[in-house]
C-alpha cells in the first residue's frame, strides 16, 4: 500500500528523512481493527517524529500520521483516537501509552491498524477532513481548556501563536464555550484572520493586553513564556501543551508564579471520552476545523514543507 514514512532520522534537516512509497499493509491481529483511510492530518509531531523525538531508531522505517477518519472492516465511517495503550485494550495492562508512530504505524497510508477500543463512530455531521483533524490538535485544545485550564463561559483566555493547528483549535472552540479570547501572532495576516475566528483582539507576540486573563493556551514555548506569565491575574493558569521555539526560556518567572500563586499545568492530547465529547460538541454547534489545505496523499511532501515553514493557518489534511 502506499504510504508516507519516516525512512530515517535527521534532527537537522527532518523531511531528509520523509520518503513516499509502498509499505505492507496491516496484518489482522485480535482485537485490532483495520481502517481503510478517507483522510489523515498533519501534526507537528510529524515533523518531530522526523527529528527522532519519541521515535527510536529502531522503529524505522515507520509510517507517519497520527489522526485519521476512515472506514472500518465492517463498512462504518470512524474517527481513530491516536493514544495507544490508554486502556490497556490491544496491547496489555502493563503496556505504557503512545501516540501512533512512536511504537506502531501510523495513518498516513492507504490503511492503519489500531485496537479495537480506539474507534469511534465519526458524526455525519463532519466530513472525513473535517474529522481527521480533531484527535491531536483539536483534541489538545479541547483538554486544555475545558479540563486543564478549567474556564467557564465568560472567562478570558489569551492564546500564543495563532495559526498553529492547537491555537486555532483554541480560538474557535473558546469562542464557541463563550469565553473572551484573545490572541498573538508575528504575522498580520493571522492576527486578522483570528479576530475572523471570534478572537475579541489579536495582537503582536509580546504585545500587553488590554486586560489580564484567566488561563493562556501555551504551545510556543520559549518565546513567549514571559509573555505567558505576565499576561495572567493573579491565580491564573497556564496550560502548556508543546515548545515549537524551544522548552528552555531565559526568564522563568519563577517570582510572579509564586507571588501571584499562578498555576502552570501541562497537557498532552486527551482521553477518548473528551475525544468522544469534542466530536458531539462540533456537531451540535456547528463548530468545524479550519483547514488550511486539502492535499492528495502522493503530495504529503508539499504539507510537511507548508507546516515547516509555518505558512500554514489550521490543518493540512491529506486525502487517500
Amino acid at each position: 500500500m502506499f504510504a508516507a514514512y519516516a525512512a530515517r532520522i535527521d534532527r537537522d534537516q527532518p523531511l531528509a528523512g520523509l520518503e513516499l512509497g509502498e509499505r505492507p499493509a496491516p496484518e489482522a491481529r485480535p482485537g485490532w481493527s483495520t481502517v481503510n483511510v478517507r483522510a489523515a492530518s498533519l501534526n507537528h509531531h510529524d515533523l518531530w517524529s522526523l527529528r527522532g523525538v519519541g521515535l527510536a531508531e529502531d522503529k524505522l522505517p515507520m509510517i507517519l500520521g497520527c489522526d485519521a477518519a476512515g472506514i472500518d472492516e465492517d463498512g462504518n465511517e470512524v474517527v481513530l483516537h491516536s493514544v495507544i495503550g490508554q486502556s490497556g485494550h490491544g496491547v496489555g495492562p502493563r503496556e505504557g501509552r503512545s501516540i501512533l508512530t512512536e511504537k506502531y504505524q501510523g495513518t498516513f497510508a492507504e490503511q492503519v491498524a489500531v485496537p479495537t477500543w480506539n474507534v469511534l463512530p465519526k458524526p455525519k455531521e463532519l466530513s472525513f477532513a473535517e474529522a481527521a483533524c480533531l484527535p491531536t490538535a483539536w483534541l489538545t485544545a479541547y483538554r486544555m481548556l475545558f479540563t486543564n485550564a478549567g474556564v467557564r463561559p465568560g472567562d478570558s483566555v489569551l492564546v500564543q501563536g495563532a495559526g498553529g493547528g492547537v491555537a486555532t483549535a483554541a480560538i474557535v472552540l473558546g469562542k464557541a464555550a463563550g469565553l473572551r479570547v484573545f490572541a498573538t501572532s508575528r504575522d498580520e495576516a493571522k492576527r486578522r484572520r483570528a479576530l475572523e475566528l471570534g478572537a475579541v483582539e489579536a495582537v503582536e507576540s509580546g504585545a500587553r493586553l488590554p486586560q489580564r486573563v484567566d488561563a493562556v493556551i501555551e504551545t510556543v514555548g520559549a518565546a513567549t513564556w514571559s509573555h505567558s506569565v505576565k499576561s495572567l491575574k493573579p491565580g491564573g493558569t497556564v496550560v502548556i501543551s508543546g515548545a515549537t521555539s524551544g522548552d528552555r526560556p531565559s526568564h522563568a518567572e519563577l517570582t510572579r508564579i509564586f507571588f501571584l500563586e499562578l498555576k502552570v499545568v501541562g497537557s498532552t492530547m486527551g482521553t477518548k471520552d473528551e475525544l468522544e465529547d469534542l466530536l458531539s460538541f462540533c456537531a451540535a454547534t456547528g463548530v468545524r476545523p479550519v483547514i488550511d489545505e486539502v492535499l492528495p496523499l502522493d503530495r504529503a511532501r508539499e504539507g510537511f514543507e507548508r507546516m515547516e515553514s509555518g505558512d500554514q493557518f489550521g490543518k493540512i489534511v491529506l486525502e487517500v
